[in-house]
C-alpha cells in the first residue's frame, strides 16, 4: 500500500461525508454505527466521528441477500441448522440483520421477506422455525403475519419475535404484543438478539432429540 493510501486509512470522517462516500443517508450510516458495523467514537461535543479504514472497509465489503434469497447456514451438524425468516421492508435493516448473523456463526438458514404477504408464502413453503417480524409495513404488516402464525396448530412450535421502534402506546393500541411472542425495540440491542437465536437454537436441539 503506498503513503498516500496509508494517510487516507488514517483519516477521519464525519457522518455526512461517509453517507456520501457509500452512497446512502445519513440515518443509514448512524444505524450501522449504533449496530456496531462500523466502528466509530463522539467527540465531547457529541458529534460521531468515523475512521476512514471503517467506511472503506464496508464498502469494499460483499453486500448481503437480495429480498428473498436466503443466506447459507453456518456452524451446527446436520438437521441441526434452524431456518430463520426475516420480515424487514427496510433493506439497510436488512443488510444489518444479514452482517450481524454472519457474525455470529451461528447454525442458521436466513431467509429475507420485504413485506407480510411474500412472508406468508415463505412460511407455507418453508415453516421455518423461528420468524423476526417487523410490525409496521405496507399491505400485510407483522401483526397480521404472527396472529395467522398462531391461529394455526401446525405452526405452533414456530419461535417468533416482533422488532418494531413503536412507542408503548402505539403497541398497546395495536392490541399489545400477543402471549407466547418476544419483543425487540428499536434500534435493535444486537446482544439480546444474538442471546435469543441461541437460546431457539438449543431449543431446537433438545426437541430434536426428544424425538429421536
Amino acid at each position: 500500500m503506498t503513503k498516500r493510501s496509508d494517510a487516507i486509512e488514517d483519516e477521519v470522517c464525519t457522518t455526512q461525508r461517509a453517507a456520501e462516500l457509500l452512497g446512502i443517508s445519513v440515518s443509514s450510516v448512524q444505524q450501522l454505527v449504533e449496530a456496531g458495523v462500523i466502528e466509530a467514537w463522539k467527540t465531547r461535543g457529541g458529534h460521531r466521528r468515523i475512521p476512514m479504514r471503517a467506511v472503506l472497509r464496508y464498502k469494499e465489503a460483499p453486500p448481503g441477500p437480495a429480498s428473498g434469497a436466503a443466506a447459507p447456514a453456518r456452524g451446527g451438524p446436520a438437521g441441526r441448522v434452524a431456518t430463520v425468516l426475516v420480515v424487514e421492508d427496510n433493506p439497510m435493516q436488512r443488510e444489518l440483520y444479514q452482517r450481524q448473523f454472519a457474525a455470529w456463526q451461528l447454525p442458521l438458514h436466513l431467509i429475507f421477506c420485504e413485506n407480510g404477504y411474500q412472508a406468508l408464502m415463505a412460511i407455507a413453503r418453508s415453516q421455518p422455525h423461528i420468524l423476526l417480524a417487523d410490525i409496521v409495513m405496507d399491505g400485510i404488516d407483522g401483526y397480521e403475519v404472527v396472529k395467522t402464525i398462531l391461529a394455526d396448530p401446525q405452526l405452533a412450535r414456530m419461535q417468533i419475535a416482533m422488532l418494531s421502534g413503536l412507542p408503548e402506546a402505539d403497541l398497546a393500541r395495536r392490541g399489545g404484543v400477543p402471549d407466547g411472542v418476544v419483543f425487540f425495540a428499536k434500534p435493535v440491542n444486537y446482544d439480546e438478539l444474538r442471546g435469543y437465536m441461541k437460546a431457539c437454537c438449543a431449543q431446537l436441539v433438545r426437541s430434536q432429540d426428544a424425538t429421536n
